[in-house]
């Protein structure tokens, strides 16, 4: 069995940005969601509701992003052999969730609001919205680089950019009240930015679910994997392979290897290393396992197997 470390390395201080930033960005949330659920209330409007709604599940997915950030830092374990690792994905995956359960609650939220339009008073409706787009416009800044390559703060960013979506829809609704009294224009807004949330919620929930079924990556294609394995001299036969992502940085291969020759355990280190080189370089996989075999029964001609 052979095993190659991954060449990623995490900065600790990034990490420690990265936490500050969430920290920053729930208690501008926080601040936002206590505002516009009084504002909500006094002036009537569904859509500065549903963004309250809205800007309360982002301090609930902030504070699991963060927690998942903090997680992910712990060392492994005896019990815990791989850590906390996967803590970020979870939170992507749940973040991803909430994104759409909310949608639909707006959704059913607007449609009956539709049927029976509410005058609302405006004014505060327009000083809330852009209290609105003023802290989430911040938060999307100080979450923007880190959502680039990371699953959990794409999470986090995401919310966080609908709601400021979602608070400049609200103010160009307030003012077409304001000016025009379309009240009816409350409701529609809220219907799009629920379809906006589905849009966003179900990438994020499609590519968080597969790294937590340990699905083979898409950009990775295990044929020609097997393919390129293959073509070292020594190895007969590549079979019983999986692929999977523990993390974002960490890909996973194992696979069982059959050699033309029953050759020495010093020789097959060698060929490991030419192995490990390969896939990293031009798979980017950072994690081999392989069982080496020679002579011995069974399937040889399955290349995925359990």
């Amino acid at each position: 069995m052979g095993n190659l470390h991954s060449h990623n390395h995490n900065h600790h201080s990034h990490n420690q940005l990265k936490g500050r930033n969430l920290v920053i960005s729930i208690f501008l949330n926080i601040i936002i969601t206590v505002a516009q659920v009084i504002g909500g209330l006094i002036s009537g409007s569904l859509a500065l509701l549903s963004d309250a709604l809205h800007n309360f599940t982002d301090v609930i997915s902030l504070v699991v992003s963060y927690i998942a950030t903090v997680l992910s830092k712990k060392s492994a374990s005896l019990h815990k052999t791989f850590g906390y690792k996967r803590a970020e994905i979870l939170a992507a995956f749940v973040n991803a969730a909430t994104l759409i359960i909310i949608a639909i609650i707006l959704i059913k939220e607007a449609v009956i609001r539709f049927q029976e339009p509410h005058e609302i008073k405006t004014g505060l409706v327009i000083w809330l919205s852009l209290l609105g787009i003023i802290a989430n416009g911040l938060s999307v800044l100080l979450l923007k680089n880190d959502s680039k390559n990371n699953m959990n703060m794409r999470s986090a960013y995401l919310h966080l950019l609908t709601d400021m979506l979602a608070s400049i829809a609200v103010l160009i609704g307030g003012l077409l009240m304001k000016f025009y009294q379309i009240y009816w224009i409350d409701s529609l807004l809220t219907l799009i930015i629920a379809l906006y949330l589905i849009w966003v919620g179900f990438d994020l929930l499609k590519d968080s679910f597969h790294v937590l079924m340990l699905f083979a990556p898409e950009n990775i294609p295990v044929q020609d994997i097997v393919k390129e394995v293959q073509k070292l001299k020594e190895i007969k036969n590549v079979h019983h392979v999986h692929v999977w992502q523990l993390n974002e940085d960490e890909t996973h291969f194992e696979a069982h290897i059959d050699f033309n020759e029953d050759i020495t355990l010093s020789r097959f280190d060698e060929v490991l290393d030419e192995i490990e080189e390969l896939l990293f370089h031009k798979f980017n996989i950072n994690h081999v396992n392989i069982q080496p075999e020679y002579g011995k029964n069974g399937p040889k001609d399955i290349i995925v197997q359990d």
